[in-house]
């Protein structure tokens, strides 16, 4: 099956398409061996800019993963931002809440207006433990950013850097700031690539010396300076982090991105709606949904098609849901809260389709692995719309704008 990583290299093939960059010829024997570190400047070390009015701070942190040739050559740097999801890995609170959850809706149906207050505070309570920033002592945080390794290291293996970074303390104070949270998101990108910039030109700046190997805790260098593209750069987001991606990307919004930096394409998983409707059309993106996602609303793809200057790609992945991106999330990974999304059909394996204008229909659901799945590392040279028996893709070209073509 090639279903996340073959979309993703198209999503990202304008990156290296004619830059000359250290990527992969698509020869299996041509893949690089891939290292990891990390990095942790602080929980709150992300303040937003005063003039976005959102209150509250975020950590700035990531999980890389680089080619161990990365000295050799330069490489495109892509930068993964996860969506919402409850910030603490407090296993005992999340227990209680789903619990309360169910006795609530036990309370509502029975007409037992009491206990149905009692288990509202107790959710309440055990919501506001779930989703607090900083987490309480002892509590560890919910490691959202760490569930995309599988294509960290898939698109490592091409040649790329690639830094999935957290957004916990944004998710811990979204609420009741949806004016401004995806401004905010980023904002957050472009504080983050703002390090890498100053890494990548002068070996300087917070991240130096702060890159630390995961499996051991020990400090780690690695020599990325001199070795990162910064006029090519990749973005990525799921759910929220894809609103985000594309709020970064928005024609008005490249005067914000730091100096020396071009983003040169964007990838949404299951993107949320931005509610502002700021033109994306200069900068290659493409999205993707899956036919079981409950959560998915953001169609940019429709809402830029014909005024786009560059190619634009639409993806419906059958009988995919919205958890499944994130490792962490997903029920496999058994992690504080994980589950599978996607409403049960009427056979079994299937799940109910969430089309927006249509009845629900059974689809033929797609395991976490199956989703997931990924081809041999090929090169993402080509920028042609590719697609799979499980995959849609819907090209949106200037070119061909009079009628987009569609392949299955």
């Amino acid at each position: 099956m090639r279903l996340i990583m073959k979309t993703t290299v198209l999503a990202v093939a304008a990156i290296v398409a004619g830059s000359g960059t250290a990527v992969a010829t698509g020869n299996p024997a041509d893949a690089r061996r891939v290292e990891t570190v990390t990095y942790h400047l602080g929980d709150q070390a992300f303040t937003p800019p005063a003039d976005l009015g959102n209150e509250g701070k975020n950590e700035l942190d990531g999980v890389v993963y680089y080619p161990s040739d990365v000295s050799a050559g330069t490489h495109p740097l892509i930068m993964i931002e996860h969506g919402s999801w409850q910030t603490c890995a407090d296993r005992a609170a999340t227990d209680a809440n789903t619990a309360a959850q169910a006795a609530l809706a036990a309370a509502e149906k029975a007409g037992d207006d009491a206990e149905a207050a009692r288990q509202q505070k107790i959710v309440e309570q055990t919501s506001a433990r779930m989703w607090t920033w900083p987490c309480a002592p002892g509590v560890p945080p919910m490691p959202s950013n760490a569930g995309y390794e599988y294509l960290g290291r898939q698109l490592a293996q091409l040649g790329f850097v690639v830094v999935s970074i957290g957004t916990n303390g944004i998710n811990a104070t979204a609420a009741g700031q949806a004016p401004t949270v995806y401004y905010t998101r980023a904002a957050l990108l472009n504080a983050q690539l703002t390090l890498w910039q100053q890494l990548a030109s002068n070996g300087q700046g917070p991240l130096h010396g702060h890159f630390t190997d995961p499996a051991t805790g020990k400090p780690r260098n690695v020599g990325f300076q001199g070795h990162l593209n910064m006029g090519d750069v990749g973005t990525l987001g799921h759910s929220m982090g894809g609103g985000g991606v594309l709020q970064q990307a928005a024609d008005q919004r490249h005067g914000d991105w730091p100096a020396g930096v071009t983003v040169k394409a964007v990838f949404a998983l299951a993107p949320t709606d931005n509610w502002n409707d700021e033109p994306v059309t200069q900068v290659p993106f493409a999205q993707m949904w899956g036919t079981c996602d409950q959560v998915n609303t953001g169609n940019y793809f429709a809402g830029n098609s014909g005024a786009n200057q560059v190619p634009i790609y639409r993806y419906t992945l059958t009988g995919g849901n919205h958890d499944s991106y994130n490792t962490e999330w997903s029920p496999s990974g058994h992690q504080v809260g994980s589950h599978d999304d996607a409403l049960p059909g009427t056979r079994p394996g299937t799940c109910a389709s969430q089309f927006p204008d249509g009845p629900q229909q059974d689809q033929p659901q797609l395991t976490e692995t199956r989703q997931r799945a990924s081809p041999r590392p090929t090169s993402p040279r080509s920028s042609s719309a590719s697609s799979t028996a499980a995959t849609t893709s819907t090209p949106y070209s200037p070119a061909s704008a009079a009628r987009p073509a569609c392949r299955t």
